[in-house]
């Protein structure tokens, strides 16, 4: 191995930076990377998303819809540091790949467009990185559009996302007159050369009519570092100038602390302004040696344990995504959090118990791989070789066992009945289904107890249809595909009591269950809980977790039309049993059939998932637009002004937005764009409850 090998492989912790780009769909978050790969030397010819060209989006379903649909992963280096960079789709249907990339990065770069500003996935996105207490950096992109502001999307970005944007940058001039930009910092101008792709730029002195604006923003920008840096507090409070070093530490504290968001402007797709988003990614996101040690916890003594990014350290990784790939097979993309991972090695899984052997491991470059021997704490790599590895295991050394804290992964919203179109699409399908449900937790596959059909289930239309292109495309499975149909839920209203009593007779033993239960109904989005209020021994207390799984098991499928129990709670408070004849399985059933006793005399309700739309629209369409979705059941929050376009924000149910994209189009002439998020579960109103329950 020669030594430039040796290099790459143990890189200086804090040479390295671990960051994502994150931002709605369309604000040139893919276009950004892009970019970014250019002026790293990664690519040497630009990649363009409208052409379908872009590296990363390397899935043919990506280049053919212009979207990102998994986050690609890719390895560049700027200024001696090594970036780890993570491009992760807009798209809420894809929302598990935001956030299991923003739970594995030190750095995150979100991107607005300057026309829309902060819009509802921009807020999403922001709201995954606050969970995960990632540091960010805003780019404003796409300034030569017609309508882009800049001050406006900061005061939006205080607002609605209530960080603490410190611009660092001006444009210098906006729309098509967009040139170049004001750095404040070192207070000089940046005009770049069109003809160069502007990986030229000429440096010059502010022009005379951006001084006073810019002098303005640059004392606004040390006040604000100031806050972070008892240095620099003291020169600003004294006036003293302070240097551009001085300020820069200020900067980078703040943002570490994840106290301010450094904003930066330019143009992706015009080539304006990359390098200093890269220079700012270097200066002021953390290496992994800035952010606090990874907390787990012990598997045999439950004690919390540290782990710090050290190459010394117990050997302590998480495996944030799997991936099918049709040379290698199974690619597991794993973050090092301390000690160092080889190749050949043989690593613990705390989940199974049992040790796998990594066979070889690789540096991704979007859908490019390098093979390396080794790689220590704070690197992302993709491992070869592992059989039982599931998105959120916690990977480590048998000796030091570690788990990490587990992904959020929320619920499937929509649910599609999906049949083989041929016998040796049925013997294909199951094994297929399999995998990308390995690959991506947000995707489920269920069999219907009473049609016997398998269900499909994701975050959205979108969601399921690009699996289903997948299954067709990749695994050469054929499918027939049903309607669409809502994760509906069932709750209850108000408090009931009932018996649960399962007794048999048969020659011989006999089976003897009962007990009394107490439901009450929960807060939406709480979940169900379990109580033993058994006193006096009335029940065993071996039996209690009998009742117990009886009440689960009656949860997956309510009364009303089957659908899956939410939001309430069974007190378990009294019942007898029998010395010779009561056995964890009649226990189990009296568990069941006291629950939907009572559940049906508890005024069981529906619930059904709602969404938050937002759609923007030029105004002549805004009467059809809100016409359309009144019709809908759309109960209208806002009404808002995008740059020149108007914004329509309201919850509105998922039954009802069905096909909602071909709709939108013929009222708009294509000129209207909308996303949607699941929001909340709300009760069906009455008479649309009824035809769901007769259907």
């Amino acid at each position: 191995m020669n030594m430039t090998d040796e290099k790459k492989i143990h890189y200086p912790l804090e040479k390295i930076r671990n960051i994502g780009i994150a931002a709605h769909i369309d604000a040139g978050k893919t276009t950004t990377s892009e970019r970014i790969l250019y002026y790293t030397g990664r690519t040497y010819k630009i990649g363009e998303v409208h052409e379908g060209t872009a590296v990363m989006d390397w899935m043919e379903q990506e280049q053919e819809r212009g979207i990102t649909i998994t986050s690609a992963a890719t390895t560049c280096f700027w200024r001696d540091c090594r970036i780890n960079l993570i491009d992760t789709p807009g798209h809420v249907d894809f929302t598990i790949e935001v956030e299991r990339s923003l739970r594995v990065l030190d750095g995150c770069v979100a991107v607005f467009g300057a026309v829309e500003g902060v819009e509802p996935q921009s807020e999403t996105v922001w709201r995954q990185a606050d969970r995960y207490h990632v540091p960010r950096i805003a780019f404003i992109n796409k300034m030569d559009r017609t309508g882009a502001e800049y001050e406006k999307n900061i005061q939006q970005m205080r607002d609605q996302l209530g960080t603490n944007a410190v611009p660092l940058q001006i444009p210098l001039g906006r729309e098509e007159h967009f040139r170049g930009i004001i750095d404040l910092i070192k207070m000089r101008a940046y005009v770049f050369m069109e003809e160069t792709l502007g990986a030229k730029f000429e440096e010059t002195d502010i022009p005379a009519e951006y001084m006073e604006q810019a002098k303005k923003a640059r004392e606004f920008m040390i006040e604000k570092a100031s806050e972070h840096d008892d240095k620099l507090m003291e020169k600003f409070v004294e006036g003293q100038e302070p240097t551009v070093e001085e300020i820069m530490a200020g900067i980078r504290k703040g943002t570490i602390a994840i106290k301010l968001t450094p904003v930066l402007v330019g143009s992706a797709l015009k080539n304006k302004g990359i390098q200093q988003l890269l220079d700012a990614v270097v200066d002021y996101l953390p290496s992994p040696k800035d952010v606090p040690p990874i907390k787990g916890t012990d598997p045999v003594t439950g004690k919390e344990l540290e782990r710090f990014a050290d190459e010394s350290a117990p050997l302590t990784c998480f495996a944030f995504k799997i991936a099918s790939d049709k040379f290698v097979g199974s690619l597991t993309f794993i973050r090092i959090y301390s000690g160092v991972l080889s190749s050949s090695s043989y690593i613990y899984n705390p989940r199974t118990q049992r040790k796998e052997r990594i066979g070889r491991l690789l540096l991704m470059h979007a859908n490019k791989r390098e093979e390396i021997a080794e790689a220590g704490a704070g690197n992302i790599v993709a491992a070869v070789g592992l059989k039982d590895v599931r998105t959120g295991d916690s990977l480590c050394d048998e000796g030091h066992p570690s788990v990490l804290e587990a992904l959020f992964v929320p619920e499937p919203v929509i649910w599609m009945a999906v049949e083989p179109k041929t016998k040796a699409d049925r013997d294909r399908m199951s094994d297929s289904l399999q995998r990308l449900v390995q690959e991506d937790p947000t995707f489920r596959v269920r069999t219907d107890q009473e049609t016997v059909q398998t269900l499909i289930g994701g975050m959205g239309e979108l969601h399921l249809d690009i699996k289903v292109d997948i299954l067709k495309r990749e695994y050469n499975v054929l499918l027939n595909v049903g309607k669409p149909q809502v994760a509906y839920k069932e709750t209850i209203t108000i408090h009931a009591e009932a018996e649960g009593k399962f007794i048999k007779q048969t020659g011989g033993r006999g089976q003897y269950g009962h007990c009394y239960l107490k439901l009450e109904p929960l807060p939406r989005g709480t979940g169900n809980e379990f109580e033993n209020d058994v006193v006096g021994g009335a029940i065993p207390r071996e039996y209690i977790p009998a009742v117990e799984a009886g009440v689960e098991d009656a949860c997956t499928n309510g009364v009303l039309a089957g659908y899956p129990v939410t939001d309430v709670k069974a007190i378990c408070y009294d019942g007898s049993f029998h010395e010779v004849d009561s056995s964890e399985i009649a226990f189990k059933m009296a568990g069941i059939l006291g629950f939907k006793e009572a559940f049906r005399k508890a005024k069981p309700a529906l619930l059904e998932p709602i969404m938050l739309v937002e759609v923007v629209v030029p105004e002549e369409y805004m009467g059809d637009i809100i016409g359309d979705l009144n019709s809908r059941r759309c109960v209208i929050q806002e009404l808002g002004v995008r740059g020149h376009l108007k914004a329509i924000k309201g919850l509105v149910p998922l039954a009802e937005m069905f096909g909602y994209a071909t709709a939108i189009r013929s009222l708009s002439q294509g000129r209207a764009t909308y996303s949607m998020e699941p929001h909340s579960y709300q009760e069906v109103p009455k008479m649309i409850a009824e035809k769901i329950i007769n259907s």
